[in-house]
């Protein structure tokens, strides 16, 4: 973690604003706003990108993808815009708490994966290309998503690392790690053998 050199006052409110901004569910927004449905009611129930997919709209996953990525990357700038890099942090892993437990939803929100690369990318760009670069050559190779997120989460903090950018890591490894618990039902039927594949029923 970078130096706390700012305020707690001025903390507490980026802290709260990167809570509201990460708690906005675009996933449901839009598939709502596009008489798609509920997309809780839909496949995982879950309100991230990956699941919107599963109403067959191409567009809306894809602009749930960028929203909950940017969420966490506004949140992020305007933070390090009024206070500081330590500012920055805060609201970052702030916006990340509201997209998983959002207080609208009764704190029953997505996995998180989007809102992390969003989050690294505004804070580093290097680590956050080099994580996206990770998911998707994972994602790829594995055909699940999923496990691309996983792995992308688990070698972030050795990116930040070699890229210079040691002061993130401590965050970065709160992050992973509360990737990997929202994981976990995935994480078990990757085990098992039935994680679903890209592209597949």
């Amino acid at each position: 973690m970078p130096e706390l050199t700012s305020g707690a006052t001025v903390l507490i409110l980026t802290a709260l604003l990167g809570y509201l901004l990460g708690s906005v569910p675009f996933g449901l927004v839009i598939t709502r706003a596009l008489g798609l449905g509920d997309v809780r009611k839909i496949g995982s129930g879950n309100i991230g990108a990956t699941n919107v997919l599963r109403t067959g709209s191409k567009p809306a996953a894809f602009a749930t993808l960028i929203l909950d990525g940017g969420k966490g990357a506004v949140a992020v700038l305007i933070a390090r815009a009024l206070a500081g890099g330590d500012a920055a942090q805060i609201a970052g892993l702030a916006a990340f708490l509201g997209h998983l437990y959002p207080v609208w939803l009764r704190f029953k929100g997505g996995k998180g994966v989007a809102t992390f690369l969003g989050t690294v990318l505004a804070l580093a760009w290097p680590v956050g290309l080099a994580a996206c670069g990770t998911w998707l050559v994972a994602a790829l190779l594995t055909r699940r998503s999923s496990l691309g997120a996983l792995v992308s989460a688990a070698l972030s903090a050795a990116w930040a690392v070699v890229l210079g950018h040691g002061d993130m890591v401590v965050l970065i490894v709160i992050l992973a790690a509360l990737v990997f618990w929202r994981h976990r039902s995935n994480i078990a039927r990757i085990i098992a053998g039935e994680e679903p594949r890209i592209g597949g029923k």
